[in-house]
């Protein structure tokens, strides 16, 4: 049973949940508040949990939903869910850092995308001539940095990308739980900015 007696109240607990403006304009949101829809209510359930999973903090939990409205550019998203991070504990050295690594995965992706779909002796072979030294010493920390790069490849479809930092992931301490709670964050994230 759903705790919520009108979609109204549902509407208003969800944009509560991520920081939204109760007066924040979205006509598919609207769309579903007008219908009375089960699915913005499973939405909000949806968000509520992934903010609150047993392997991540919630300051970990934000920051993904965070580097995942960064990739899919939702400005209000962005907004709303820095000034949440920043509740915290995020600081502004990792929110920049967060950036830069979307940035950073985003050019990964679609390099090794490319390598991955041609597979190709000179493709293979040639330096991918890509600077990454924002990898080396992380602010965010090794661990939760290559964590953030899988969550970003992942919503890009890299599969080479997925599987370097999955392992990395591991190699540096984290935990398969950690990884499939990180990933499910960023797809209900996502979820979410496809709707605002």
């Amino acid at each position: 049973m759903y705790p919520f007696t009108s979609t109204g109240n549902t509407k208003e607990s969800l944009y509560k949940e991520v920081n939204l403006p109760a007066e924040f304009e979205s006509v598919l949101i609207n769309k579903l508040a007008a219908l009375d829809h089960r699915y913005l209510k499973d939405l909000k359930i949806n968000i509520s949990n992934v903010l609150k999973t047993q392997t991540l903090s919630r300051k970990e939990s934000l920051l993904i939903g965070l580097a995942t409205a960064i990739n899919e550019k939702n400005a209000a998203l962005i907004a709303a869910l820095e000034q949440l991070a920043a509740a915290e504990g995020a600081d502004e050295k990792e929110v920049a850092e967060l950036a830069a690594c979307v940035s950073l995965m985003n050019a990964n992706n679609v390099f090794y995308r490319f390598r991955h779909f041609m597979h190709k002796e000179f493709y293979d072979n040639a330096p991918a001539g890509i600077k990454m030294s924002i990898m080396m010493n992380p602010v965010l920390g090794k661990e939760f940095f290559e964590l953030l790069s899988l969550v970003i490849s992942s919503l890009n479809g890299c599969e080479m990308c997925v599987t370097s930092h999955e392992q990395s992931v591991l190699n540096h301490g984290g935990t398969q739980a950690r990884i499939f709670d990180a990933v499910r964050v960023g797809a209900i994230f996502k979820s979410f900015s496809v709707l605002i």
